[in-house]
């Protein structure tokens, strides 16, 4: 049989009084550190960044003739994180809303409605403002990459349905304004 060590034997020889102590100043340096670590991960959440308010607009669809069909109030994608992020994730959306997208420069653009769980028309817009193509009644949560006819600078997303509705066509152009955030 092995005999125990003297540093333990010389702590069993202690009186119980000091045992408990020492092991209560273990147990709460232990806390402590538990507790520095908590506050330190509900410090450094708080230093996340805020959610940015969308800009928001108005935009109009106008016909050949030159007479407004429908205006809409729009949420502004400029850069690429709301750009990537677009409509995702939205359940509804009203016939009187939709998301304008912003590229630097016309170019063949793509899309696709993976965690976008409604039906959306996708309406690809040249640098001139005019209708290239619509994508109508997309499929929701589909990989299938939805893409430009021709070159487009522009896209709105509107709910599907929307382009049928109101006769949006090839023939359609937009103008959009900026609008001040109301919240």
């Amino acid at each position: 049989m092995r005999r125990p060590d003297n540093r333990i034997m010389a702590w069993l020889n202690q009186p119980y009084r000091i045992r408990l102590k020492h092991r209560t100043a273990t147990r709460y340096a232990r806390m402590r550190h538990i507790l520095i670590a908590v506050i330190a991960v509900i410090a450094l959440q708080g230093c996340s960044e805020e959610p940015v308010e969308p800009a928001v607009g108005e935009l109009d669809f106008v016909g050949s003739n030159g007479e407004i069909i429908r205006t809409i109030e729009i949420e502004f994608a400029e850069d690429d994180k709301s750009r990537e992020t677009g409509l995702m994730h939205r359940r509804q959306l009203s016939l009187s809303q939709g998301m304008l997208f912003i590229f630097p420069a016309p170019d063949s653009l793509s899309f696709w409605m993976a965690n976008t769980p409604i039906p959306l028309d996708i309406i690809f817009i040249g640098a001139d403002s005019a209708i290239v193509n619509i994508a109508k009644r997309t499929t929701p949560l589909s990989r299938e990459f939805i893409r430009s006819t021709d070159l487009a600078q522009y896209v709105v997303e509107v709910r599907g349905g929307f382009s049928d509705r109101f006769g949006i066509d090839n023939s359609t152009r937009i103008k959009w304004r900026k609008t001040e955030n109301t919240e």
